[in-house]
């Protein structure tokens, strides 16, 4: 690879038809694909046996974060144009960071209203990637308002309706925030985690907030071009506790989720001691990375050439994880968000 890491080495064909657009009626009984990641080796499991591939001692990090309905459907004021408004980040108060399409139209000034006008917002200023600061305006409780409002920000590759939204919501979430689910916990029910802490596997939780830059494309064609979306996250002393006594004892640290895997990663020294605290991490994990926490991990499929499958990349080998995929492919498994599992150990 001449020294660069590309884009396209981290390409597989995806037929349309594997993409999930549904959740399955029971959580738990999702396909799940266990790669080696020594060896490569894999085989073929459903997600209730995971507890299988898990040993007492063994410490599972589940990311506790709970997705908003952060997708607002009104129009702008005065012209009644159709107008939509992705809540991205709360910068403060009642002033978020969000996408708006039609953008050129949503210039700053523009007045915007959802619902009959329960809920107005005016655009303040256009920030970095086109986003847009804007300013909320409503009586009550905004997250009332949201709640009532708003859907479920489902990424732009899901075309079906869902019906269901706490089926885009793991089952332990928690702490408001995310305008994407962490889609690996997805599997997991309460029933299961309880079996799970039966056999002696510990739990513990971090936060962090999944933006929708999570589904920006990789454009630069050297990956280490390609800048990485910030997302906020928080490791309580507690988890950080835990995951240092279960490293001392010689115990495994399972990720669940990409985004524990970076929380974890960015509050650990490179002595691998994991510090509790919050902040903003824009960590990306690509071949080449050694990982200072994290041992092994429960993940979905991700999208060709996207920074999901480099960091999982990272974990197992570039050649290790195309070859699972294909033979995913060719098994008929379900990708993306509403999809299968894999489990690198």
């Amino acid at each position: 690879m001449d020294g660069r890491l590309l884009k396209s080495d981290f390409y597989y064909e995806l037929p349309p038809e594997l993409i999930a657009q549904d959740p399955l009626e029971e959580r738990t009984s999702s396909r799940l694909l266990v790669l080696d990641k020594c060896t490569g080796a894999v085989s073929h499991h459903v997600f209730r046996e995971i507890g299988n591939f898990l040993e007492p001692g063994d410490l599972l990090v589940l990311n506790d974060t709970k997705v908003i309905p952060a997708r607002l459907l009104g129009e702008r004021e005065g012209t009644g144009a159709h107008v939509e408004v992705l809540l991205l980040k709360r910068r403060s108060g009642d002033v978020w960071e969000t996408l708006v399409r039609p953008g050129k139209k949503c210039r700053p000034g523009a007045a915007l209203t959802f619902g009959d006008g329960l809920l107005k917002a005016q655009v303040l200023e256009t920030v970095e990637d086109g986003s847009r600061l804007v300013r909320f305006i409503y009586e009550g409780i905004f997250e009332e308002v949201l709640d009532r409002l708003g859907e479920m920000p489902l990424p732009p590759y899901i075309t079906h309706r869902l019906q269901d939204r706490n089926r885009y919501q793991t089952v332990y979430a928690k702490y408001r925030g995310s305008a994407a689910a962490p889609t690996a916990g997805l599997h997991f029910t309460k029933e299961l985690l309880a079996g799970l802490e039966e056999k002696g596997v510990k739990t513990a939780y971090v936060t962090l907030h999944v933006g929708l830059g999570t589904f920006r494309p990789v454009k630069a064609e050297n990956v280490l071009e390609h800048h990485m979306h910030s997302e906020q996250f928080r490791v309580s002393r507690e988890t950080a506790d835990l995951i240092n006594e279960t490293k001392a004892r010689g115990g495994r640290i399972v990720c669940v989720g990409t985004t524990s895997c970076r929380s974890v990663e960015s509050a650990a020294d490179e002595d691998g001691i994991v510090h509790p605290g919050s902040g903003d991490t824009d960590i990306f994990i690509y071949p080449g990375y050694r990982f200072k926490v994290l041992d092994a991990l429960i993940t979905n499929f991700h999208l060709p050439e996207s920074t999901l499958i480099m960091l999982v990349s990272a974990l197992a080998g570039r050649e290790h994880v195309l070859a699972a995929y294909e033979e995913a492919v060719g098994q008929r498994y379900r990708f993306f968000s509403f999809g299968d599992a894999m489990l690198v150990k």
